[in-house]
């Protein structure tokens, strides 16, 4: 099995939410974040590339309220989590994935979103990279889009994302240089 093959099988799934691109950003943060880590690429880099495929499975018109600040449907976050251990499984088996593999795989996406600590290094890498997209700027106007924060309420939310919620020293590194630089981009000039 390629990852280029996984890649094509879990793309009709990723139509939602803007989660090919997430997902292709996500990959790459997953893919730098692996061997930093200590991570198994064989689980960390299918999983990355499964992890948002059972948001295909809730409907569209309360996608945005499945997660987020206005999160009024938690139910369907873990529907999404759920959904997606099955799809992941049923991809992987037809690809011929190694059983033990596919069930290390499902145990990740049984809980990426939900689940607040790592079961082990390859959860944390997928944990980070899933939150690392959104220091990029294609995250960050997708997130503003999405929930209508100011650029100020933006900034100050992903500094708190930074310093408390990755798990990684790399992923926490990442996401600190890639602040900067959006602080830089987005807020005023220093005084002279």
């Amino acid at each position: 099995m390629t990852l280029a093959a996984l890649w094509r099988r879990a793309l009709p799934y990723l139509g939602v939410r803007q989660d090919d691109e997430h997902t292709r950003y996500s990959f790459r943060f997953a893919e730098r974040l692996v061997p930093l880590c200590g991570a198994r690429a064989e689980v960390s880099l299918p999983t990355m590339i499964l992890h948002d495929v059972g948001w295909s499975t809730v409907p569209e018109d309360k996608i945005l309220e499945a997660f987020g600040p206005r999160m009024k449907y938690p139910e369907l976050r873990r529907q999404h989590e759920l959904e997606g251990v099955r799809i992941a499984g049923e991809i992987l088996g037809d690809l011929g994935y190694p059983a033990d593999d596919i069930r290390a795989v499902a145990a990740i996406i049984d809980g990426h979103d939900t689940r607040p600590d790592p079961l082990s290094t390859e959860d944390a890498v997928v944990k980070d990279a899933d939150k690392l997209w959104l220091f990029t700027p294609f995250g960050f106007a997708t997130v503003r889009e999405w929930f209508g924060f100011s650029v100020p309420e933006h900034l100050a939310y992903l500094a708190t994302l930074a310093a408390n919620r990755l798990h990684t020293e790399p992923g926490r590194a990442m996401a600190t240089g890639l602040l900067i630089s959006l602080q830089a981009e987005h807020q005023p000039a220093p005084p002279a």
